[in-house]
C-alpha cells in the first residue's frame, strides 16, 4: 500500500550523498518524493531531474524556509524530512511515518535515545552533542509536560503537513527544528522518538557552523518563553 506521505529531500550540493544513498530511499512506498533545493551547483539538480523528482525551488536561503516551501508545495498528508548527506539512515524513513500513523503529532529520529548512535560517539570531545543535549534539556524543563524528548534539534523528523502549517513557524535557518519541537511541546502534542544510527557525513563538512547555529538556537529559546509552562497555564 502506498503511504499518504511525502519524502522531502532537503538538498544543497548533495550529489555525492544522493549517489550513495539513492537505492536505499523507499521511493516507491510513498505518495510523493520531492526535493527542496537551495540552489545546488554540483549536479544535484541534474541527478534529481534525470530521475523525475520534482524540485521545489528555494529562492530564500535557510532550512526553515525549506520546511515551509515543502509544506506549501506538497499534497500528501504527512511529511518526512530527509537530508541525503550520510548522517541520516534511510531505513528510518518508514519508521518515522509509522510513528505518525500510530498517533504522534511529531516524530523525531533521536541521536541520544537509548540504543542510538551519534556521529560524535567516536570522539571523547563532543561539542555538538553536548550543546544539543543542553538545549534539549532547557526545552524540556521550560516547555514540556509530556515524556522527556531526547533530541529536540535533529532535522530528521516527520509531522503532518497541516500541523506544520498550524505551527506558524518563523525561523529562517537551522533552528527551525528547535522551534517546531518547542511549539509542539507547548501545545502538548504527543511527540514520539526512535533511536537512530547517525552515520558519517558524505561529501564534505556540515553546513551548520557550531557557534552561529548555537547562538541562533538560544535566540529561538528566548523568543518562545511566552509559551513557558507557568505562563501558558
Amino acid at each position: 500500500m502506498i503511504r499518504d506521505a511525502a519524502i522531502v529531500l532537503l538538498t544543497l550540493n548533495e550529489v555525492q550523498g544522493l549517489n550513495a544513498l539513492w537505492d536505499r530511499i523507499p521511493r516507491d512506498r510513498f505518495r510523493e518524493l520531492v526535493a527542496v533545493d537551495g540552489g545546488s551547483k554540483d549536479g544535484t539538480r541534474e541527478f534529481l531531474a534525470a530521475r523525475g523528482v520534482p524540485i521545489l525551488d528555494q529562492t530564500i536561503p535557510g532550512r526553515g524556509v525549506a520546511f515551509r516551501v515543502a509544506a506549501e508545495g506538497c499534497h500528501a498528508e504527512r511529511l518526512i524530512f530527509y537530508s541525503p548527506d550520510g548522517n541520516e539512515d534511510p531505513d528510518d524513513i518508514e519508521r518515522l511515518d509509522d510513528l505518525l500513523i500510530g498517533g504522534a503529532r511529531l516524530a523525531i529520529a533521536s541521536r541520544f535515545a537509548r540504543g542510538a548512535v551519534n556521529e560524535e560517539d567516536v570522539s571523547p570531545f563532543r561539542p555538538r552533542s553536548w550543546a544539543n543535549q543542553g538545549l534539549t534539556a532547557l526545552a524540556n524543563l521550560i516547555f514540556n509536560e509530556g515524556p522527556w524528548v531526547t533530541d529536540t534539534i535533529n532535522g530528521f523528523r516527520a509531522l503532518r503537513r497541516a500541523d506544520l502549517l498550524a505551527l506558524d513557524t518563523s525561523v529562517k535557518r537551522f533552528p527551525i527544528e528547535y522551534q517546531i519541537s518547542i511549539r509542539s511541546m507547548a501545545r502538548r502534542w504527543p511527540i514520539a522518538e526512535l533511536a537512530t544510527n547517525e552515520g558519517q557525513r558524505i561529501g564534505g563538512a556540515s553546513k551548520a557552523l557550531s557557534w552561529p547555529v548555537g547562538k541562533d538556537h538560544l535566540k529561538v529559546l528566548f523568543s518562545e518563553l511566552h509559551n513557558a509552562k507557568p505562563l501558558r497555564d
